[in-house]
């Protein structure tokens, strides 16, 4: 279907905000401008706490959310997108917030070491690290430790991916959901939706390379599945997946063949693909009747991935 209305009213307002591509500028550029962006205010919940928990290298700036009411409640572990490079606690604090209300849990929002100072795997670890500690801190935060899920949109995305990943590979308990936003899965830019939405839709396929240059340590990371899990040789034992894309998104297909390869590996995945919509509209429920409705969704496959 042709580009939603309310997607190209979005896309109009950026565009008059004149900021240059972030692929033109520094990294330190790139976040200032995606600072500058308006940001819509999420709702209130019943609690807001900011706390540094221990991580690899340095300490980890985390955010947790609080509904209502009496706990102990289920937890989702959340990681933000912005192409590992931009992006931190504020600009995911709407989300997490709708989310925290919708899902009817606690959500961590973790604020892991940005690239290219911290370059794979070190954001991951720092992912990896944070989702381990809300387990072993469970009882004291008011968290259900065996109802515990993950997510995060684009990057954000990836790095739940890889958490899942990492999880198996290296034992402990299980979560119980991967809440994959339109996900980064792949380290290659051959796609339909690459060609199809190489430029004019927010994302471009020139940041998504640039990203992923900032990102990377060595062309090798290309086969890590940590960094591209759609390489990963087996995806069987994995939670079960949500996974949202955008018609108009140079990330569809990658998003899409993840869930393909999920589903091959007998892990229940839904996947829902939004007509009209463009990359980031997971994040513009505000604007976005459709980022509305995947919030809803989002929300309530997580309580049914909670209620079992």
């Amino acid at each position: 279907m042709p580009l939603d209305p309310q997607a190209r009213a979005v896309m109009d307002q950026v565009a008059a905000l004149g900021l240059p591509p972030a692929h033109t500028v520094t990294p330190q550029e790139a976040r200032a401008n995606a600072k500058s962006r308006p940001r819509a205010i999420g709702p209130d919940v019943g609690k807001v706490e900011d706390r540094n928990i221990p991580g690899p290298d340095s300490e980890i700036p985390i955010r947790i959310y609080t509904p209502k009411g009496e706990g102990p409640f289920p937890c989702l572990v959340w990681f933000h997108g912005g192409g590992w490079v931009v992006g931190d606690l504020d600009s995911a604090d709407a989300t997490a917030r709708h989310l925290t209300l919708g899902a009817g849990c606690v959500v961590v929002s973790v604020d892991y070491r940005l690239a290219p100072e911290t370059k794979f795997p070190g954001p991951v670890e720092d992912c990896y690290s944070a989702t381990s500690w809300v387990f072993d801190n469970a009882t004291s935060l008011g968290i259900l430790s065996d109802k515990i899920a993950v997510g995060g949109d684009s990057a954000g995305g990836n790095l739940a991916t890889a958490v899942c990943l990492m999880r198996k590979d290296r034992g402990g308990p299980d979560l119980v959901m991967q809440l994959l936003v339109y996900p980064v899965t792949d380290w290659s830019f051959q796609t339909h939706s690459y060609a199809d939405n190489a430029d004019g839709y927010q994302l471009t396929k020139d940041t998504m390379i640039w990203y992923w240059d900032q990102y990377a340590s060595h062309d090798g990371d290309a086969d890590n599945p940590y960094a591209a899990p759609l390489k990963a040789a087996d995806l069987s034992g994995l939670p079960a997946a949500l996974v949202i894309t955008a018609e108009f998104d140079p990330l569809r297909d990658e998003g899409e063949a993840y869930a393909s390869r999920l589903r091959d590996s007998g892990v229940l995945t839904s996947c829902t693909r939004y007509p009209g919509m463009i990359h980031g509209f997971f994040g513009m429920s505000a604007v976005l009747d459709k980022g509305k409705a995947a919030i809803t969704e989002a929300s309530e496959a997580l309580m049914d991935s909670f209620s079992k």
